[in-house]
């Protein structure tokens, strides 16, 4: 196998690759001559993901794996699910979109994820982990139910299998007896560091080499035993699964387990997948590869290496000196995290697999012996929050937004429901760019703020972050700060922590007729647009208990209250001021903008902003247009002022 060094800057020549439009295409090649086109592949993935940056190690880590499965398998009719999609550009590349690489995670371009609305050989919409044996499993049922004789085909990682969803499915495949496949890619190595004993047991799969020589040595030697030694065979081989693969867990869970074998190995991997594909029943082939194969710098940093940017030609002349930005929000939490378990012993950090995303590679090395990660097990992270809340820790859950969605029942029904203390710093909040609707937090501050004792905040800035995160940690109850990905404005960060006025907003700009009332890290665009219409801007901060004094105050004062939010307008901060105005029966005009009621595409965070008409210009706009409206309604002379409140809510 070729080892590369560089990411190529020109587009290497591809010639079989190239004559690849569909997975037709590639069974028409004799077997033998595969390897070179995973030689191909690869190259061409290291250019395109070069060019345009987005995931990297896993899609060089499944190139042969994707070959042979779309080699063996009838694609689409047969069914290939892939789970997180991490892994898929090589699956996109071989199915008739190699030319559209370029536009990959950009405005209108290609997903980063399986799209079913892109392709007929993205089977299911994927971009959360452990999905892909539920729902190949579903189309196993399905395939069943209208008599078609097609097969379905799991690819998981060993990181996707520490969900217990992956479990409860393949539970029921077995139950079900499904004529389907797992593909189980054990790289060692997820997004983080791999944490566990699924996982350790899995690294036993190094000593298999051990196994199979002493498997068929043992039987070779027993063979030539006088009488009917075949009890004995048998009895040995059991033993040696148990001690050293973990076939009997898979077998005792009603899988018929084959491996593990080298996932990269085309002579052996072919066979085996062509082989397992009409054998009746649940089964599951192990197989070892390596995230970032073929690229030395990945293979050497696979965490590094997860993603990449894209690589920008060396410019001719000196780049102009560019403002210096502020930290990301992940190293704000990571800071306050740390600075707060020197203070507090009783300090715990909690994180399902996003240790480094959301910037704990500090905490976990300072502080190792209260740092627990519990891998891909949203549910357990919130729960085991709950078990240390009551027995007095104090327990700071680092999740993401759309992660937190799949602990939901326990957010409710373990923390909340009991009241327990439990801080949650909740990343990726807001549109999160180029990994799209799959990764987009926005929907935390509607499926929050409906909660009984939680306490919801939303930090227009970097300073602000570190201060709501230790209020919300000397809160006694269930506690939510969110905010976005990536950087903020640059705000100066105070080292020392107090504890703000919960409930409390403050006001930023005093002006006539129109205050618009910033919930997060919009509040720039807030500002902007409020100078252009001499508006008053509240940064609220509290979504959840509102300030409701200022709220009031500002409706007495003005006609117009436009609320802004990085969240569905549906059930979000806007909606709680409605409520509040509706209740007070204050006569005003309402305006809210946030998220429409759609799955917003990917692209970069601020084309999204403009898309959604969150950016300075179109918050502008917005209230523009709405004061147009209420002129054609009351006629031309009219002014602000002569909103009634008799308009809803935007």
């Amino acid at each position: 196998m070729s080892m590369f060094k560089e990411i190529p800057l020109q587009r290497p020549k591809t010639p079989l690759l190239d004559s690849i439009r569909s997975p037709k295409d590639l069974r028409a090649y004799d077997e033998d001559r595969l390897a070179e086109v995973a030689r191909e592949l690869r190259e061409y993935l290291l250019y395109s993901v070069g060019r345009t940056g987005g995931h990297f190690g896993a899609g060089l880590g499944v190139v042969e794996l994707t070959l042979a499965l779309h080699f063996v398998y009838q694609t689409p009719f047969d069914r290939l699910v892939w789970d997180v999609g991490h892994q898929c550009y090589p699956h996109k590349i071989i199915t008739g979109r190699r030319e559209q690489m370029h536009s990959m995670r950009m405005a209108d371009g290609l997903a980063g994820f399986p799209k079913r609305a892109e392709s007929e050989y993205d089977t299911f919409g994927v971009g959360h982990s452990s999905t892909s044996i539920s729902a190949a499993l579903g189309m196993a049922l399905a395939a069943r139910h209208k008599g078609e004789d097609r097969r379905t085909v799991a690819v998981i990682g060993d990181g996707a299998m520490t969900a217990g969803m992956a479990f409860e499915a393949i539970n029921h495949a077995a139950h079900c007896n499904a004529n389907m496949l797992v593909v189980l890619n054990d790289n060692q190595m997820s997004i983080s560091k791999n944490e566990g004993g699924l996982n350790t047991y899995f690294s036993k799969i190094w000593a298999s080499k051990v196994y199979n020589n002493i498997r068929s040595g043992g039987k070779e030697i027993l063979a030539k035993l006088p009488g009917n030694p075949k009890e004995l065979v048998g009895r040995l081989e059991e033993y040696m699964k148990g001690m050293v693969a973990p076939a009997t867990l898979f077998e005792e869970l009603g899988f018929n387990y084959i491996g593990p074998i080298d996932g990269h190995d085309l002579d052996v991997l072919v066979p085996t997948i062509r082989n397992m594909r009409d054998l009746e029943g649940p089964q599951l082939l192990h197989i070892i590869t390596r995230k970032g194969k073929g690229f030395e710098p990945a293979e050497l940093d696979p965490i590094g290496y997860h993603a990449i940017t894209k690589i920008e030609p060396k410019p001719t002349q000196p780049k102009a000196v560019s403002k210096v930005k502020g930290p990301k929000y992940q190293k704000v939490f990571g800071d306050w995290l740390c600075d707060t378990a020197a203070q507090d012993p009783l300090l715990v950090g909690i994180t399902p697999a996003m240790g480094e995303g959301s910037g704990m590679t500090e905490f976990s090395e300072r502080f190792k012996d209260r740092y627990y990660d519990v891998a891909i097990a949203e549910q357990h992270a919130l729960t085991l929050a709950a078990g240390m809340a009551c027995d007095g820790l104090k327990p700071v859950v680092a999740i993401y937004s759309t992660f937190l969605q799949r602990g939901y029942d326990q957010l409710i029904h373990d923390i909340a429901l009991q009241n327990l203390d439990v801080t949650f710093g909740i990343d990726r909040a807001g549109l999160v760019g180029e990994d799209g609707p799959t990764h987009a937090g926005a929907f935390d501050l509607s499926y929050l703020r409906c909660i009984p004792n939680m306490l919801v905040m939303a930090p227009s800035d970097e300073n602000e972050t570190r201060q709501l995160l230790y209020t919300g940690y000397c809160h006694q109850g269930p506690a939510a700060i969110r905010y976005p990905r990536g950087t903020g404005p640059g705000a100066l960060i105070e080292r020392e922590m107090r504890a703000l006025p919960v409930g409390k907003g403050v006001q930023k700009r005093e002006g006539k007729r129109i205050a618009i009332l910033s919930f997060g890290t919009l509040l720039p665009a807030a500002m902007a647009a409020a100078e252009k219409l001499n508006a008053s801007v509240a940064d609220m901060r509290f979504v959840k208990p509102l300030d409701e004094a200022l709220v009031l105050e500002l409706a007495d004062a003005h006609s117009l209250i436009v609320t802004l939010e990085e969240n569905a307008i549906s059930g979000g901060a806007g909606s709680a001021v409605n409520e509040l105005l509706a209740r007070a029966q204050r006569q005003v005009g309402i305006l809210n903008l946030g998220l429409p009621d759609e799955f917003t595409d990917h692209g970069s965070h601020s084309e999204m902003l403009g898309v959604c008409g969150l950016d300075a210009e179109g918050v502008y706009q917005s209230i523009c247009a709405r004061l147009d409206t209420a002129e054609a309604l009351f006629g031309p002379a009219v002014s602000v002022a002569s909103l009634d409140g008799s308009s809803t809510a935007a």
